[in-house]
């Protein structure tokens, strides 16, 4: 029995490629007078997707039309597409296609022209392989369709345009690890279109004479170098040199230590991919964070509700979220999005610990508001993240914050961070140039929630086009680069990861992977310390640090209650830093309105020149009285067991007016 054929010319493709496109149909049954041939490009209508042809034969280029076997031309006629911007082309067969017979499909210069690069139509920007086009038939042109017919077509990746490397953030001395090269074109592409003879040299800080790595761009466009070490600890960039264009491809910075337990992973938490949707393709989603985008962990969040996220794609999201978990190389995290009344509640993003959980969804009575949601679950089960709490009419103003589960907030994503006002000093505010845009609510600012004892980490979103943010990609709303979320925990795990979010040892970045470490008195960011086991607070908070950025660095500032105390010189990409904070803790305290202790809070913010940002979780200190077990004379001489904190106070008074006159030494 004979079957339709279906292929196209030419069969391949460079992603950004302009050129002229044939799809060929052959007929496997005679098509009569009136058939209707229905080309679906199977497109989003996006940036980087295919370039949308126009059906109109008089403009110069980008043009579709059909042509018969007699060279006969068929306008294509536009029909509405209601799951994309992107139309259907439909055209309309004026007499009998016997069996056999040939359909061509033109996309490009228009007929009568002669083909060129300027004239054509631009392929899609990402490698794929087997990018399908279909075509649907009704020979009855009432509007009968059958099975489509599936025109592919592989988009390989365009000329080498850069060389991106893939490290760890953190190494130890003299202990082993390997980097992947990746070969790219420029939109990101894995490639080996490049010259024959380029060859690339390999090097880095401290690297003995005797050592040369030469490299050739290989067929995969990609390849592993294992077993590079560092001897000394210090702050390592390694660069590939190609030598034959003379350009310099520097690594994300590497921090190497004499010892540390410790390990930086890097991932997202809440965003979503510009290239592979989560929700149509969770799957490949994946598969491009881990692979292309070589990601530590990533965590799904899609909105909650039935048209986003039906239960059936649901069940899609928890298996595959199950079958990608891989400890070591990627970890996979379960989680949603939960919108509510604002400034009350606002956007969050829901995470699970573990996997396998049921979605949330608001219209169900015990899930309509966060009190009920929390009542339900412990925290252990749930980690909330406020999201976007500056936005106005989607924020949150943190004033029935629930520390067990909002322990990191996101203080930046694509549409903006949400530090503090524009007034204030933020770089990134939440802006749009029209009415119909969100703008910034002061109410949600993350350093006035710290200035009332809220307690979290920093994370940082992604690009999001879902859910409340769907307006935002198409209209004004002020656009930035996606963030990245740093984690450092002691294990590349699901459980080691959310242990360290709990504990709020993680950082924000706007994207790229700086390398940040703050510490007060050997304590690490996201820390409570007190007056009350480390008296010496009182007089003294020593904090110490280091920041590694992906260019040279613009400024590093301290931040103390929501003020700039200190910027710290810089004059290189990378910073060790130490300072001493030597303000009686008294006067700088801040009081709590709920009559707990007062406290202080630090974090650092780094800019770097080229204009991205970072921001360590803050540490925090409480003004309390010595305990019973603290060493020194101010302890020996009020050895009380308080039972009420005023008591408390006026003792802890009286031995700060003795450390003052000199008097006591603790």
């Amino acid at each position: 029995m004979r079957r339709s054929i279906c292929y196209c010319e030419p069969s391949s493709a460079l992603a950004g490629e302009v050129n002229t496109w044939t799809f060929i149909y052959t007929t496997a049954v005679s098509l009569p007078k009136g058939t209707r041939l229905r080309f679906d490009m199977m497109s989003q209508g996006r940036n980087i997707d295919w370039e949308t042809p126009i059906a109109n034969l008089k403009k110069p280029r980008n043009v579709i039309y059909a042509k018969l076997e007699n060279n006969k031309i068929l306008q294509a006629h536009e029909v509405e597409n209601g799951s994309c911007f992107v139309p259907f082309y439909e055209f309309i067969l004026a007499s009998t296609l016997e069996a056999g017979g040939a359909f061509t499909i033109i996309i490009g210069t228009p007929p009568g022209v002669k083909p060129n690069s300027q004239n054509g139509t631009r392929t899609q920007c990402n490698a794929q392989r087997r990018r399908t086009f279909s075509l649907l038939i009704d020979p009855t042109g009432k509007g009968h369709y059958g099975e489509p017919e599936i025109f592919s077509m592989d988009i390989r990746g365009s000329s080498l345009h850069a060389i991106r490397l893939l490290t760890p953030s953190f190494v130890v001395r003299n202990k082993r690890f390997d980097v992947v090269v990746r070969f790219e074109d420029e939109f990101a592409n894995l490639t080996n279109n490049a010259p024959d003879d380029t060859m690339v040299e390999l090097s880095h800080e401290h690297l003995r004479e005797n050592l040369q790595w030469k490299l050739f761009v290989p067929e995969t466009g990609f390849i592993t170098l294992p077993n590079l070490y560092f001897n000394e600890p210090g702050i390592y960039t390694i660069q590939l040199l190609n030598a034959k264009t003379k350009e310099v491809f520097r690594s994300a910075p590497i921090k190497c230590f004499a010892e540390n337990n410790r390990h930086l992973f890097w991932g997202l938490l809440h965003g979503e991919s510009e290239r592979i949707d989560s929700t149509e393709n969770i799957e490949g989603c994946l598969r491009h964070f881990r692979d292309e985008k070589a990601l530590n962990f990533f965590g799904t969040s899609s909105f909650e509700n039935q048209e986003e996220t039906p239960n059936e794609v649901w069940k899609q999201i928890v298996q595959n979220v199950a079958e990608f978990e891989e400890s070591d190389r990627f970890v996979t995290i379960l989680g949603f999005q939960w919108q509510g009344d604002s400034p009350q509640e606002g956007i969050r993003h829901m995470i699970y610990p573990k996997e396998g959980k049921q979605l949330l969804r608001k219209k169900e009575t015990k899930n309509s508001t966060l009190k009920k949601l929390y009542k339900s679950l412990s925290p252990k089960e749930l980690i909330s993240i406020p999201s976007f709490t500056m936005a106005k009419g989607l924020g949150y103003d943190f004033k029935d914050f629930e520390p067990a589960f909002e322990r990191v907030v996101e203080i930046y994503n694509a549409w903006g961070s949400s530090e503090c006002t524009k007034k204030e000093g933020n770089p990134r505010p939440i802006c749009s140039g029209d009415k119909s845009g969100v703008q910034e609510m002061s109410e949600g600012s993350v350093r006035q929630a710290l200035q009332r004892n809220c307690r979290f980490g920093f994370v940082a979103g992604g690009l999001d086009d879902r859910g409340a943010y769907m307006d935002f990609y198409e209209g004004e709303q002020e656009q930035y680069s996606p963030g990245l979320t740093a984690i450092i925990a002691t294990e590349h795990t699901r459980t080691a990861l959310a242990e360290a979010l709990y504990n709020r040892s993680c950082y924000a970045t706007t994207g790229e992977r700086i390398i940040v470490g703050l510490y007060l008195a050997n304590a690490p960011m996201g820390s409570e310390l007190n007056s009350a086991s480390k008296p010496g607070l009182l007089i003294n908070r020593h904090l110490s640090g280091y920041v590694a950025g992906s260019t040279d660095l613009k400024a590093v500032e301290l931040v103390r209650n929501g003020k700039v105390i200190h910027s710290f010189d810089v004059n290189s990409y990378w910073l060790n830093f130490t300072y001493d904070d030597m303000t009686p803790l008294e006067k700088i305290a801040i009081n709590n309105p709920d009559k707990k202790p007062p406290f202080v809070y630090y974090y650092i913010r780094i800019i770097q020149k080229d204009g991205h940002m970072a921001w360590s979780s803050p540490i925090w200190v409480d003004l309390l009285p010595p305990s019973n077990g603290a060493k020194g004379r101010c302890n020996e001489e009020s050895g009380n067991h308080y039972h009420n904190y005023n008591d408390a106070q006026r003792d802890f008074t009286a031995a700060i007016a003795r450390l003052n006159r000199g008097i006591c030494k603790c």
